[in-house]
């Protein structure tokens, strides 16, 4: 219990640190830490990102929800690298899909590749290869903003081809203001000099 709580603590620090190391000291106790403390400290991967489902502006949250966009990519692909800034620098919310498994490259194909990558999915529309002007229009018809509105938390997935896809949440819908209430006529006040005061019709 007492290492699921310290996993927890470690995790939970700021994410400046890169790496989380594990060792189990004399009494058999294990420890985590974002520093080699021991020299049995045996690095356990860089704490978790930050969520991709950061709360967006409704705007881009909409067109995120309409219109996912999917990037595969492959290692060694300075195409792919280029797509992946190009997404970052428009500020799109996408997953990227890596390609390193048999399994991946069946998937991509029936991604609409015919093997190569980058492939970039924006809804419907297939784009292979990068393109930044075609890329642009698809993001474009798509009613993506045309600048960053991403908050600065977001980190965008990554996972295998193979893996399922993970559909994103849709936005809250947009409230309408209540309209209101009809106002009531008031009546005119008819008054006669040959009447006692206060009397009225």
């Amino acid at each position: 219990m007492k290492a699921i709580v310290g996993l927890a603590l470690v995790l939970g620090m700021s994410s400046a640190s890169a790496q989380i190391y594990k060792w189990v000291d004399k009494k058999g106790v294990t420890h985590y830490s974002d520093t080699p403390v021991s020299s049995r400290a045996a690095p356990v991967g860089p704490p978790p990102a930050v969520p991709a489902s950061v709360a967006m502006p409704y705007e881009l949250a909409l067109a995120a929800r309409n219109h996912p966009v999917t990037l595969y990519t492959a290692t060694a692909c300075p195409a792919c690298d280029q797509g992946r800034d190009f997404l970052k620098r428009r500020g799109i919310a996408f997953v990227e899909k890596t390609v390193g498994s048999d399994a991946d490259e069946a998937r991509l194909k029936e991604a609409g590749s015919d093997g190569r990558v980058p492939l970039l999915l924006v809804g419907r529309t297939k784009l292979l290869g990068f393109q930044g002007e075609d890329w642009s229009a698809a993001l474009n018809a798509a009613a993506y903003p045309k600048r960053t509105m991403l908050p600065k938390a977001y980190r965008h997935q990554v996972s295998s081809a193979a893996d399922p896809m993970v559909i994103p949440a849709a936005p809250p819908p947009a409230t309408a203001p209540e309209p209101a209430p009809p106002r009531t006529r008031e009546e005119p006040r008819i008054s006669r000099p040959d009447l006692p005061p206060g009397f009225q019709f």
